[in-house]
């Protein structure tokens, strides 16, 4: 039963014991509606916590692996960047060499004037491989070579690692490349059946197809392929034949 001030809870027992009465006064009921209010108020936040708990927990595998890929993403950057690093002082040394800062003519594309090779040497243009083929004398170490059950078909010639090779005379990039042998190398056409092959570069710089000067500089001389210290192998061949670059250009320039 209820009045004004409250009601009366009865709570009859199913097995006919005896009936109990509890009086529930307004102040409890409030009280209790205030308690089932918050209980149902924490209940809905732990509801609406787990939904976005379960759709962050959802999207876990998807940011690992978006983390994956801009870690890689990451590496492939700072591998650019060194890459981008040593490009830059190389073209340091390039601007270096050919004089950008100096008012002095540079060497490095043509011969010095009143030097010993051949008239035609100082021209960009001809063909015939007569300019050495470094931008400074080298020692050379081994000759050509036939008999004996060895060959040797051109010159080595030992320098530093990063002398600048160049051209010995103007012609058409026909392979270039690395091979077992001559490690990093390039081979030039210069006409008329005759052709020069540069080898155990460190770097080259031309590809194929490319029509190069005398002089020009087309690789950095280094220790690549099979060579036991760093040095240039310069060939010259006509029509296939291993000819002695000695009789072309002059070692002792």
């Amino acid at each position: 039963m209820s009045d004004g001030e409250g009601f009366d809870l009865l709570v009859v027992p199913r097995d006919g014991g005896e009936t109990r009465s509890f009086r529930v006064s307004p102040r409890r009921r409030r009280v209790a509606l205030a308690a089932g209010s918050a209980l149902g108020i924490g209940l809905l936040g732990i509801l609406v916590s787990w939904l976005f708990v379960a759709r962050t927990a959802a999207r876990v595998p998807g940011l690992v692996s978006t983390i994956d890929s801009l870690e890689a993403e990451r590496d492939r950057i700072l591998q650019l960047g060194a890459q981008l690093e040593a490009l830059e002082a190389q073209y340091g040394r390039v601007r270096d060499l050919f004089g950008v800062q100096s008012t002095q003519p540079s060497n490095l594309w043509l011969p010095p004037s009143g030097g010993r090779s051949s008239p035609r040497a100082s021209d960009p243009a001809a063909s015939t491989p007569e300019s050495w083929p470094l931008s400074e004398p080298g020692f050379v170490t081994r000759s050509l070579l036939e008999g004996a059950g060895e060959d040797h078909s051109g010159l080595d010639i030992a320098v530093p690692v990063g002398t600048w090779i160049r051209a010995s005379g103007a012609g058409i990039v026909v392979d270039v490349g690395e091979d077992p042998v001559y490690g990093y190398f390039v081979t030039l056409d210069h006409g008329e059946g005759l052709v020069t092959l540069y080898g155990h570069a460190e770097r080259t710089f031309v590809i194929r197809g490319q029509q190069v000067r005398r002089n020009e500089v087309i690789a950095l001389s280094g220790n690549s392929g099979r060579s036991t210290a760093p040095h240039l192998h310069f060939e010259v061949r006509r029509d296939g034949e291993a000819l002695d670059p000695t009789t072309f250009v002059d070692p002792s320039n």
